[in-house]
């Protein structure tokens, strides 16, 4: 019987059958055959699978997961996607998460260029009542972007299951074994300086995608030592912090080399400036940017988008899903 074999890749090389049976909590490998035009077809698919921590593990056939942000700050960049009351955060959660967000990201501290650090008691006063209400109404997995034991303990206990730490656990000695006890998933981040500064002196790079890299690199071997299980490590080349717009581009470019690190990569592209650079346009303006560097990011490795958009990019992800299965017809 003549068959045809449709190769679907997750996103690059990196997602090899070998890597895939080193890493079976990570990515799932599944097939199915059905017949067209009189033909048996097998199509091979990667099915995604992501431990987010205490227990929540979520799977999805799209190329990538969704992460849905919401903004517990005055003063995030992007304005529509601050939710300073209890009642609009949940509204924007439950939103996200029907539009098909796979995970809800809640910050109380904005990271931005340029922005202040505040207080453990004023972050955990923004973020604790929301994660409360959200878990009220939905089951969604919510990750915490903070960079304070204290912060996240009190996360944990109010039902998130996931840290995303622009600090890749530099910022607070605690962090990393309070992540472990709790059986906790983590995502690491690289920076060069803080928030207040990291744009206004640019840092040079010999090679900014191997220095990188090799930052991530050191910084997964820490949280092992932490003890965070290998499973519930994400990675993350921190875009716009502390980097050029060439810098930026460069990194998203190389993201399949990131994936040979053998960890989720999650990308925060959304609405950026690097793509305002480019396109000329505002934060409210740069959505279509955002949609073209988040499907070349894709096709390049990344596994878990953070994005404010999610609708627009779940149809991405659906059409990108189409034409990966008929690429290689």
């Amino acid at each position: 019987m003549n068959r045809e074999v449709v190769q679907l890749w997750l996103n690059s090389r990196y997602y090899s059958a070998g890597l895939l049976k080193k890493r079976p909590n990570a990515f799932t490998l599944c097939a199915k055959s059905r017949t067209r035009a009189g033909k048996s077809v097998i199509i091979s698919a990667m099915r995604l699978q992501l431990d987010c921590g205490k227990g929540h593990i979520i799977k999805t056939d799209l190329p990538a997961f969704i992460m849905g942000i919401i903004n517990a700050t005055p003063d995030s960049f992007y304005e529509p996607s601050r939710s300073i009351s209890v009642e609009k955060g949940l509204e924007r959660a439950l939103a996200l998460e029907a539009e098909g967000a796979d995970i809800i990201d809640i910050g109380g501290e904005s990271t931005r260029p340029g922005s202040s650090y505040i207080s453990e008691e004023d972050e955990i006063e923004r973020v604790i009542p929301l994660i409360e209400a959200i878990r009220k109404r939905s089951a969604v997995p919510i990750s915490v972007d903070t960079r304070k034991a204290a912060v996240m303990k009190a996360a944990f206990k109010a039902g998130a299951t996931l840290c995303n730490d622009i600090s890749a656990l530099t910022d607070d000695p605690a962090l990393g074994r309070l992540i472990a006890e709790e059986a906790g998933a983590v995502v690491l981040m690289h920076k060069r300086g803080t928030p207040p500064t990291m744009q206004q002196n640019v840092p040079q790079y010999g090679n900014v995608v191997t220095e990188v890299r090799d930052y991530l690199e050191e910084r997964v071997a820490y949280a092992l030592n932490c003890g965070i299980a290998q499973e519930r490590i994400i990675i993350d080349y921190g875009i716009g912090f502390g980097k050029t717009v060439e810098d930026n581009y460069r990194l998203v470019a190389a993201s399949t080399y990131f994936t040979g690190l053998g960890y989720p990569l999650l990308a925060g592209l959304s609405r950026k400036s690097f793509i305002g650079a480019v396109t000329g346009g505002s934060p409210e303006q740069r959505l279509a940017g955002t949609l073209a560097a988040t499907m070349y990011a894709v096709q390049q490795g990344a596994s878990i988008v953070r994005v404010h958009d999610v609708a627009e990019t779940k149809e991405l992800l659906l059409v990108l899903k189409e034409l990966q299965r008929y690429g290689t017809t």
